[in-house]
């Protein structure tokens, strides 16, 4: 079976999807599948030959509608062939594009692309909780009837936790349109984490916290380092890169923290792995997420997870058996948390070895074989 793949971000890039898609992307070829993938990317001459299927790049810093118009010819030109579309971003290019090849489809959603956007304009200051119940201004409700409008195109739609899934209903999905399918995650060999000098972590400090995200308002790492500043000793690894570069780098310096925080940058798949298991404890400090990949993979490299008790967080975490779980609100127990988690190696050694027995239990063979059902109930 033929599949096109749509996708926002790719490797190099990180988050959720490009973690996610080159591994689905892979594993369905293995099964037997034919895959091509249209992607955004800000430079187009990455060497993609490593992948065992093609990556159709488009530059991500063109003008937004010639970008969304020859997106969507793109997609027309590489779907027709295509038995089944299968959406992880560039939703609305692949609706568009769909009212003409009318092919059967499948999106992945991971998130409110309207309150992203809202959040990251400065337009909103709701948690994403209220945020899908209250009324907005004229901005932000085209944004929602946009991303309503593209997520009933779909013909099935996975979602990665029971909590969004409700949320995804109340758009206006039909429930059994909606299916729950966990994120996997692969634990790298351990002989993949060592052994490169330039991506180590170039901080004196004898402890390291690490966070890895893209750096937005809602997940809160300027309260990350002001938590570190308060653990005396203590160094911060900041991998993901984003709008609020710029000010973080802003409170750093304010703090005269400069010695102890290490903004690493967008990292690839390995890099991260290997600062990550470089470090001695992992922190979430976002106030929302649909699903965590990277806390099943701080997990899967033995780092102590500490997160906050939101969303579907509380499925992944468990409070004191294989991390810690502060409130939703934070109320200052970050670097409580933090100071005590330090102080305490048995604790962490504990939480580590639990962690690794939690990220276990979500293989990759499970979560490709149900997506494989989706896409071919779907298709046929």
């Amino acid at each position: 079976m033929k599949i096109l793949v749509t996708t926002a971000i790719f490797p190099p890039d990180i988050g959720g999807p490009a973690t996610y898609v080159p591994t689905m992307a892979g594993e369905l070829v293995k099964r037997g599948h034919k895959i091509t993938v249209v992607t955004l990317s800000d430079r187009l001459d990455h060497g993609d030959r490593s992948y065992n299927f093609p990556v159709l790049r488009i530059r991500r810093g063109l003008f937004k509608p010639l970008r969304f118009f020859l997106t969507v010819l793109r997609i027309l030109r590489e779907g027709r062939s295509a038995r089944v579309l299968y959406v992880n971003g560039l939703f609305l290019e692949s609706v568009a594009a769909n009212f003409i090849l009318r092919k059967p489809m499948v999106q992945k959603i991971v998130g409110d692309w309207a309150w992203e956007r809202s959040t990251n304009k400065g337009w909103v200051k709701d948690s994403f909780d209220d945020f899908q119940t209250r009324r907005h201004g004229l901005k932000v409700e085209l944004l929602k009837t946009l991303r309503t409008f593209y997520a009933r195109r779909a013909h099935k739609m996975i979602v990665a936790s029971h909590y969004f899934a409700r949320h995804v209903a109340g758009w206006g999905v039909p429930e059994e349109k909606i299916t729950v399918i966990s994120n996997a995650v692969e634990a790298p060999a351990p002989s993949s984490l060592t052994g490169n000098e330039s991506i180590r972590v170039p901080l004196s400090t004898s402890f390291n916290v690490v966070t890895v995200s893209r750096l937005v308002p809602w997940k809160h790492v300027d309260e990350l380092i002001e938590a570190v500043a308060h653990c005396e000793g203590a160094g911060l690894v900041i991998i993901g890169d984003g709008p609020e570069r710029g000010r973080l780098g802003e409170l750093v310096h304010s703090h005269k923290l400069a010695n102890r925080v290490y903004f690493a940058g967008s990292r690839n798949r390995e890099e991260t792995f290997s600062l990550m298991a470089a470090c001695d404890l992992f922190v979430l400090n976002s106030s929302h997420e649909t699903f965590s990949h990277v806390v099943l993979e701080a997990m899967s490299v033995g780092l102590p997870v500490v997160a906050r008790a939101i969303g579907p967080i509380p499925d992944l975490v468990r409070d004191g058996e294989n991390g810690v779980l502060i409130a939703r609100e934070g109320n200052g127990q970050l670097s409580e948390s933090l100071r005590r988690l330090i102080g305490s190696p048995k604790e962490r050694e504990r939480l580590s070895y639990e962690g690794q027995e939690t990220a276990k239990a979500y293989g990759c063979e499970v979560m490709v074989g149900k997506t494989e059902h989706i896409l071919s109930v779907c298709a046929y």
